[in-house]
């Protein structure tokens, strides 16, 4: 049981990944997680409120599927998969303790500097998730879809917009982590 608590090299998982779009291209959906916020909330009556939810959300229920699995997936493998450690980079590990004051690197997956109750009672902490959230939100639907629907299912069904979205997506995370979070902590 041992090689299950371990993380999987890339040969093994990138090959599920694929056989998984290749069976969703063979069925004719398409997999991604930011169009399951539209089906939800069409689901709860919203399409009386927006036009835009107005639509067959019990079509894409099996998409709201993959969520729930992705969540208690997430769930199971956390708690009682996992020892919560993390392997890191020592120069990652060091820069993250240098410049951001994050000493917990490799002690769990959400360090407690950033994800700990008394950090997020902060007001400054709240504006930050909010106003990413927004940001991420509105970036979402944008582009026509999140980043695991443009990497995975977009660029595997070789779509232009996904491949041009996947580069905005890497130069927007570039831009965050070397010229705008380093100003804002």
């Amino acid at each position: 049981m041992n090689w299950i608590y371990e993380p999987w090299p890339w040969y093994i998982a990138g090959p599920l990944i694929a056989l998984v779009m290749l069976l969703l291209l063979l069925v004719g959906k398409q997999f991604g997680m930011s169009s399951n916020l539209r089906t939800a909330c069409a689901a709860v009556g919203a399409g009386k409120a927006s036009d835009f939810f107005k639509f067959d959300w019990k079509a894409e229920r099996w998409n709201l599927m993959v969520v729930l699995g992705a969540i208690i997936g997430g769930f199971i493998a956390t708690n009682y998969m996992s020892d919560n450690t993390v392997e890191i980079n020592p120069k990652v590990a060091q820069q993250l303790s240098d410049d951001y004051n994050i000493t917990s690197v490799g002690e769990s997956y959400m360090p407690p500097e950033i994800f700990s109750t008394e950090a997020l009672s902060q007001p400054f902490t709240i504006i930050i998730l909010l106003v990413g959230g927004l940001l991420v939100g509105f970036g979402a639907r944008y582009a026509g879809g999140c980043t695991s629907g443009h990497e995975i299912s977009g660029l595997s069904n070789l779509q232009l917009p996904s491949l041009i979205a996947v580069i905005g997506f890497f130069i927007g995370g570039l831009v965050m982590v070397h010229l705008i979070y380093p100003i804002i902590f």
